[in-house]
């Protein structure tokens, strides 16, 4: 198993750079930790500079076939909150162990089983980085304030008080960039284009999932395009 690299490294190994996120949906076909790992090498090959990965093992099949920074998580459902981004600190235990560099958590303001400094400082006592992934400015902030040595846009638009759009929340990177805070971009990042403008709103690094790693996902958004076309009046008019 690779070792996880120094806290420097991994950021200088990131800035300016692509990560891809390799997950699968529960019960999917590509949900197995072979293929995840399988996944994380073919877009290691393709130029992503590191990789986000979900769950214990699906991160420790994915750290002994390669030597990019992890960025992992581990999602877990639990009663009274809608917090499910790594939300306990047993949760960050298993992701260190399972070799992640940087462990990624919800760091939005709604109810949460663990106190979110308490979060921060337990990642940093165990020589890791944290993200803390938010979907306003303001929780922007306070995860800074509390310690996460990164802020990224991943809730924009999962949280109801968020803004709701079917792409990449430009006008959070926007603020975030006025206000002096660096940021990861991360979700509904479709394009390459898109991806530029991130970069252009300043951020660190950009992290793409579904866009590439999701079969599923992506033949849906071909589908629907063609759906949509072969229902339009000029293919009946060509019918007729």
């Amino acid at each position: 198993m690779q070792a996880p690299q120094a806290q420097g490294d991994v950021l200088a190994r990131l800035d300016g750079t692509l990560v891809v996120s390799c997950q699968a949906e529960s019960r999917m076909p590509l949900d197995a930790p072979e293929h995840i790992a399988a996944i994380a090498r073919s877009v290691v090959l393709g130029g992503a500079a590191g990789v986000r990965i979900e769950g214990a093992a699906n991160i420790g099949a994915v750290r002994r076939q390669v030597s990019v920074p992890i960025i992992g998580l581990i999602k877990a459902r639990r009663a009274g909150t809608e917090v499910y981004i790594t939300p306990t600190l047993a949760n960050v235990a298993s992701i260190v162990d399972a070799g992640a560099d940087i462990v990624a958590l919800d760091a939005t303001n709604r109810p949460r089983p663990t106190d979110l400094k308490m979060m921060f400082d337990a990642i940093a006592q165990k020589g890791r980085l944290s993200m803390g992934d938010v979907s306003t400015l303001d929780e922007a902030r306070l995860a800074l304030d509390a310690g996460a040595s990164l802020i990224s846009t991943t809730m924009a638009g999962y949280t109801s008080y968020s803004n709701q759009q079917g792409g990449p929340d430009f006008p959070l990177m926007e603020e975030l960039a006025g206000a002096g805070l660096p940021f990861v971009a991360e979700g509904r990042i479709w394009t390459p284009q898109e991806a530029v403008r991130c970069f252009e709103l300043g951020a660190r690094f950009i992290v793409v999932g579904g866009a590439i790693t999701r079969p599923d996902a992506i033949t849906r958004h071909f589908a629907d395009k063609v759906a949509a076309w072969s229902a339009g009046p000029l293919l009946k008019r060509n019918q007729s």
